[in-house]
């Protein structure tokens, strides 16, 4: 059995969810789990419906444009206004709505995690039917039924040993079966999601679960690149590269894949190949057991949008292990991701990503304790394999706040 996955881009569209049908086509449809994300740029928009919903009350203008984005999508996809697919949409909006409407709760990440779902509901849905009017036998599978999590909203812990039970009694082996990325459960039934981005995941959980040959991830670049198309200019295609080098990239903030995606398949040896759903006939990237990165070349990452935090004590005392433990017990409980870390006797410096917002209420517990100053905004440049020339590269017209240089990385703190 083969996973594969869709991001939002492939879907984005009634052209892109036509190209999906190609891909599958060309592949083979029998034997196969489809992940696929919320189309386009859907779940930033359900955001600007939670964000609407908990300051005033009054969603009803951005819901609206969900809707007529995706009514658009079918009416272009279905030629009968009487296809079930426009019942069953409309059906996950009044859904929606009726939570809205009688939740009582204002707790964002619990109120986020009930709303963006519908997004990978609404578009596996719409694949899903358009498969099946196209002469494809598919299977719809409400992926909340599988991956089960803690309670962890927005950031949900998978429970293994049930998702794995839960995964062995839903998924039909022989079928094309098609699934939504990012989305599990808790144990109240709660919608639950596995971190933004989180379908890479989905298809490494779903994977591991079914001892699968293979995880395919479609996007709209060629493979894995040796640096972002969109921030550096001529990025080389990284035609393999060992599981440990991906987790490295992953985790640095390499954008192309997930960085919790790689572990499951790691430790079954299942393959991961990264591929574009816009030239088939290319053979991407392979993420394999043993293999180096080839071509053998800098690596560039960037993370935008960071905060560049600095604390020394107030009394001149170092800076020793219980004060690093009462620091990142901190860290943990305002769900602040840390990136770098450098410190010396009686200064300790991180470089932060503050996705849940929780910065001001860090920075205020800090001060009772800490001398600190902070940079907001602040862009995470890591190269992997660097040269002297990458390096100059790279620090050119940036003013440099922070650097750390290891065997194999170096990690750049700037301003543009």
């Amino acid at each position: 059995m083969k996973v594969f996955k869709f991001g939002g881009a492939s879907v984005k569209d009634a052209e892109g969810v036509k190209n999906v049908l190609k891909v599958l086509e060309t592949t083979g449809t029998s034997q196969k789990l489809v992940v696929i994300s919320a189309m386009g740029k859907t779940t930033n928009a359900l955001e600007e419906v939670v964000k609407d919903y908990l300051d005033t009350g009054n969603y009803n203008n951005s819901l609206q444009t969900i809707k007529e984005y995706h009514h658009q999508i079918i009416l272009e996809l279905f030629q009968s206004k009487e296809h079930p697919i426009f019942k069953k949409v409309s059906g996950f909006f009044q859904e929606l709505e009726n939570f809205l409407n009688h939740n009582r709760s204002q707790q964002y990440d619990f109120v986020y995690d009930q709303v963006v779902i519908y997004g990978e509901l609404l578009s596996t849905s719409i694949v899903g039917e358009y498969l099946s009017s196209e002469g494809i036998r598919t299977e719809w599978l409400d992926a909340r039924n599988c991956i089960k999590t803690d309670s962890t909203y927005r950031d949900a812990q998978v429970n293994w040993e049930e998702t794995q039970s839960q995964i062995t009694k839903f998924v039909k082996r022989d079928n094309l079966t098609i699934t939504q990325g990012f989305i599990g459960s808790d144990a109240n039934n709660f919608s639950t999601t596995l971190g933004r981005e989180g379908s890479d995941y989905t298809a490494g959980i779903f994977a591991y679960c079914l001892n699968a040959d293979s995880v395919t991830i479609w996007k709209d670049v060629p493979g894995v690149l040796n640096a972002d198309p969109r921030v550096f200019q001529d990025p080389t295609l990284l035609e393999q590269i060992s599981y440990e080098e991906a987790i490295e990239l992953a985790f640095y903030g390499a954008s192309v894949i997930h960085p919790k995606t790689l572990q499951p398949l790691q430790r079954k040896e299942i393959p991961l190949y990264v591929r574009s759903f816009l030239n088939l006939s290319q053979e991407g990237t392979a993420v394999k057991k043993g293999h180096t990165i080839l071509p053998r070349i800098p690596c560039f990452i960037v993370k935008k949008n960071q905060v560049l935090i600095s604390l020394s004590s107030l009394d001149f005392s170092f800076i020793m292990e219980d004060k690093i433990s009462e620091i990142f017990s901190l860290f943990h409980k305002y769900q602040i991701k840390v990136d770098l870390i450098q410190n010396s006797a009686i200064s300790f410096s991180v470089c932060v990503d503050n996705k849940f917002n929780n910065l001001e209420k860090l920075i205020n517990q800090l001060k009772a304790t800490f001398r600190v100053t902070y940079n907001t905004g602040v862009s995470l440049y890591t190269i992997r394999h660097f040269n002297d020339a990458a390096i100059k590269e790279l620090e050119k017209d940036k003013k440099i706040l922070l650097k750390q240089t290891t065997r194999e990385t170096v990690q750049i703190v700037a301003t543009p």
